[in-house]
């Protein structure tokens, strides 16, 4: 088997495996929304998804894993946006237009039913803390690529903590918003807040 043809094996190998994985968390969010996650057993998932029991657990090793890999589809969307924007620009709005990007595209009605699924199982809601701490590393490694020296890698693994901090704040004050708000306008506005909010603590600091 010549190279190209080796390649080939690999490419369509790979394919397969990411819409096999692509199925099975159809199949099972599906499952999940129309019965709960507790009532959904991976029997159900794999016989809707057309896979054997083994298969299920070959991609996921439990039915947890499924719900939380869309969410870390978010961190991806989130690496993306923060190296998308211009080099020259303050990492502050970097930040902040990077994260309403990703939040953006990465919400439709089934993220939303997702968020709802989670907060209402307590299976979930233990493991769904750990995303924030995903989501500040991925940050922390975007900003650290437009670092420039080691004190401003330090400056940027703060300034990932802080806004991993606003987003939870963020995100419980989404959840009280009426139906048909505009998720762009709210974050804007939200971190416009955050920021005036950090530099008056900063003042106090510096007074202290």
């Amino acid at each position: 088997m010549n190279k190209a043809t080796e390649s080939d094996t690999e490419g369509r190998r790979e394919r397969k495996r990411r819409e096999t994985r692509e199925r099975i968390q159809q199949a099972a969010m599906g499952l999940f929304l129309e019965r709960g996650f507790d009532a959904t057993t991976v029997d159900e998932i794999a016989e809707r998804a057309d896979v054997s029991k083994r298969s299920f657990f070959d991609y996921f090793p439990t039915k947890e894993e499924v719900v939380f890999a869309w969410q870390d589809r978010f961190a991806d969307h989130l690496m993306e946006a923060i190296a998308s924007r211009p080099a020259e620009e303050p990492a502050v709005k970097a930040v902040q237009h990077g994260l309403v990007s990703a939040l953006v595209s990465a919400t439709d009605e089934r993220s939303l039913a997702l968020t709802e699924l989670v907060r209402n199982t307590p299976a979930l809601r233990a493991r769904d803390h750990l995303k924030y701490a995903k989501l500040e590393a991925k940050l922390t490694e975007g900003l650290k690529a437009r670092a420039k020296g080691a004190a401003e890698e330090q400056r940027m693994r703060l300034l990932a903590a802080i806004v991993m901090g606003a987003l939870r704040v963020g995100g419980e004050r989404w959840n009280e918003q009426p139906p048909g708000a505009s998720l762009e306008e709210f974050a804007h506005h939200f971190f416009a807040d955050f920021w005036v909010t950090l530099a008056a603590f900063g003042e106090e600091g510096s007074k202290a």
